[in-house]
């Protein structure tokens, strides 16, 4: 407990000067004097939207109320007065009304609030002037929306530093553990792993309110308003409506493959979904059903698929036929793409473009701050020779550096460091003003990339998914990729990031902590950054005598029709250097029992066409996909037979099992059929069985994840 001299030193420590937030600075003398040692050890809480320790958080609530008890004098001599002349007005405005039984009916006016019995009036102390000091600040700044300032420059040491820490959680420490960022004692703290639920900004009086800003009432509206009753310190504030724009869409339906034989789609390396439903999970939620992109959550780890002999192939395709481990009576056809890695030494230069988003949106710790430390990490991984210019954009857009050769790295650090949020969101126009930028430092036969870091919440210019479109469609043709990253939770526009990010050429990835961003941004850097091929389609057509049913786990959004294939113009998804892509299929052999569809009744005619040709195939798997600099795709055949079937799962490799763990988990998560009666326990089998190799701790953390969604409930 902190006794009266504790609180004496902490008031005077917390004594704002001219033009401080008496908010920002008592939250600091808190921390400075009860606190120091787990000054980096920030979680949930804020104070002025800085964030609170647990154990400072409930210091400070103790704080507070023994303040207000250290004081009830002053609050006597402050309140009762004010009371009681409202009272003495109300009454004469409105007297009691008295009803048919005579006895007294009073007013919501004529309640007063209640108080605590008046003191006798005494000569006010120095240090009574100096609270009500105090108070008068904490009331101005009550009246405004409180920001906690943009971070200091941080050193690339700090930068780094946080990512070892970040790095230790996906290594050996509980994936579930807070994310931080050690810093030296600042001004300023920010948290880059966001609370798990929104609780509210804590007042000076130790009470909690919804996180939203506050507005001033205007002086002509002012009104005498009585106290209102405050809600427990430690109560935690309703969640706010969830207000992310994600794309809706329904699970692929089973197709009979005597009328519908072909499957078309494009294929997907992003990597998003899997970080938006770990973050939900992580916060206590189930996920939101349209969050789960199955395909997306699958291609999230890294797979030791075989790869091309040289680069002369882009990537190689593996298909096998296994039992499936949910449904005794059908196949999973488990096809594999792995790209060629291209080696440090042999890589092209970098033309890179870093489009940011400075909006006010964007003034939230998962956000702008935690945008920061994730491109301070991209920017470490180039090559001296690599090109690095910024464009950001708020209600305009603007160039903060020009083109810049990594080498000059403090020259670059410094303008990201020097970023700041604030105004509107003027997207399109720094859509254009960043490819504009990338083509005047367009390097031949190298990467040429915008980077675009965002929540999508574009509102000036052409903020409509199908505009954005068209002028990312129109804006690729000059041969400059696009990479989408999403950062914050509410108000992310998944939606519109998705849109961009499959019709210009990109990949799209949502950074929700600082060990992600070393993921995507550093070890990932090759596929991120390289691409090896470009609007890569593929389309399997199953064999009727073969296969009764199939039916494609996830990519819903990427569907292409049949005629795409062969169309040279229609955009599909891209694959970086060492990529690894992964379908599956859930197909129904013929006469297994497992059919789902009623037959045709004339649908078994036959003409004397001598027998078909290929009857032993399950499929035929083709893939079309165009080089970076080449706008003529070519095209890769595989035949599905019998060689490339196993007769149990167990036989299959250790990563397509666990390839097929994540199928079932994000199916489970979506609540679809087929997995209705397929448990978590089961899931959890398959995956620690086939846990094999993990270095940087992915499949650990999938593990823990079943294991929440399971507590959780999500979908039994």
């Amino acid at each position: 407990m902190v006794d009266d001299n504790e609180l004496k030193k902490l008031r005077d420590i917390a004594a704002p000067a001219p033009g401080e937030s008496a908010k920002a600075r008592a939250f600091e003398a808190a921390l400075r004097a009860y606190d120091q040692e787990n000054i980096s050890a920030v979680t949930q809480g804020s104070v002025g939207g800085l964030r609170l320790t647990e154990r400072a958080q409930k210091l400070w609530s103790e704080i507070m109320q023994k303040k207000l008890i250290a004081t009830p004098a002053i609050a006597g001599l402050v309140a009762l007065p004010i009371a009681g002349y409202a009272t003495f007005h109300l009454l004469r405005e409105q007297p009691p009304k008295f009803g048919g039984d005579e006895k007294i009916t009073e007013t919501l006016a004529d309640k007063p609030a209640t108080l605590k019995p008046a003191e006798p009036k005494q000569a006010p102390t120095e240090l009574a002037k100096d609270k009500k000091a105090d108070a008068d600040v904490e009331s101005r700044d009550a009246s405004d929306a409180l920001v906690a300032p943009a971070s200091p420059p941080k050193s690339e040491s700090t930068a780094l530093g946080g990512v070892a820490q970040q790095n230790a959680q996906g290594r050996g420490v509980p994936a579930d553990a807070p994310a931080t960022i050690n810093e030296p004692e600042s001004d300023t703290l920010q948290a880059y792993k966001p609370a798990p639920a929104p609780t509210g900004e804590f007042a000076l009086d130790g009470t909690t309110s919804a996180p939203s800003r506050v507005a001033r009432m205007p002086a002509a509206e002012s009104k005498l308003i009585a106290p209102q009753p405050t809600a427990p310190a430690d109560q935690i504030a309703p969640q706010e409506e969830n207000r992310n724009r994600v794309q809706d869409f329904k699970t692929n339906p089973v197709h009979a493959a005597l009328e519908d034989p072909v499957s078309t789609f494009s294929i997907d390396v992003d990597t998003a979904s899997y970080s938006f439903v770990r973050r939900s999970l992580k916060e206590g939620a189930v996920p939101q059903a349209d969050t789960v992109r199955v395909e997306e959550m699958i291609n999230y780890f890294p797979y030791d698929w075989k790869g091309p002999d040289s680069a002369s192939t882009p990537f190689n395709s593996t298909v096998s036929v296994m039992p499936t481990p949910w449904n005794e009576h059908t196949k999973l056809m488990h096809v594999a793409i792995k790209g060629f890695d291209i080696k440090p030494t042999e890589q092209p230069k970098a033309n890179l473009v870093f489009l940011i988003d400075v909006s006010g949106s964007m003034d939230e710790p998962d956000k702008l701050p935690l945008l920061k430390s994730a491109f301070r990490l991209l920017v470490s991984k180039l090559k001296a020779d690599d090109t690095i210019s910024i464009v950001t954009y708020a209600g305009e857009a603007g160039t903060v550096l020009m083109p810049t050769k990594a080498a000059e790295k403090d020259k670059i650090l410094n303008a990201i460091d020097n970023l700041q949020p604030g105004g509107s969101t003027a997207g399109e126009a720094g859509i254009k003003e960043a490819y504009k930028l990338a083509q005047q430092s367009f390097v031949k036969d190298g990467v040429n990339r915008v980077m675009l870091a965002t929540d999508g919440d574009f509102n000036v210019g052409q903020s409509d998914d199908d505009d954005l479109k068209r002028l990312i469609e129109q804006e690729r043709k000059s041969g400059v990729f696009l990479s989408v990253f999403g950062f914050g939770h509410d108000n992310l526009n998944d939606q519109m990031m998705q849109t961009i990010a499959q019709n210009g050429n990109g990949t799209a990835a949502y950074i929700d902590t600082l060990a992600e961003a070393e993921k995507v941004l550093v070890e990932d850097a090759s596929s991120t950054l390289f691409p090896i091929a470009k609007d890569v389609k593929i389309q399997v057509e199953f064999n009727p005598n073969k296969v009764a049913e199939y039916r494609l786990i996830g990519y819903e959004t990427r569907a292409l029709n049949r005629e795409d294939f062969n169309n040279d113009r229609v955009d599909a998804g891209d694959i970086g250097s060492g990529h690894s892509v992964t379908a599956i299929y859930e197909i129904t052999p013929k006469g297994s029992g497992g059919e789902q569809i009623d037959p045709l009744r004339y649908g078994q005619a036959t003409v004397n066409n001598g027998g078909v040709a290929n009857a032993d195939e399950y499929a035929f798997v083709k893939i079309r996909y165009k080089l970076p600099n080449e706008d003529v795709s070519k095209l890769i055949t595989t035949p599905v037979t019998s060689a490339n079937e196993v007769q149990s799962f167990d036989q299959a490799s250790t990563d397509q099992r666990f390839s097929v763990a994540v199928a079932a988990f994000g199916q489970k998560l979506r609540d679809e059929d087929a997995t209705a009666k397929f448990g978590y326990d089961k899931i959890m089998e398959i995956a620690t069985a086939a846990r094999g190799a993990d270095p940087f701790g992915y499949r650990s953390e999938f593990l823990s994840l079943v294991r929440l969604a399971s507590a959780l409930g999500g979908n039994r």
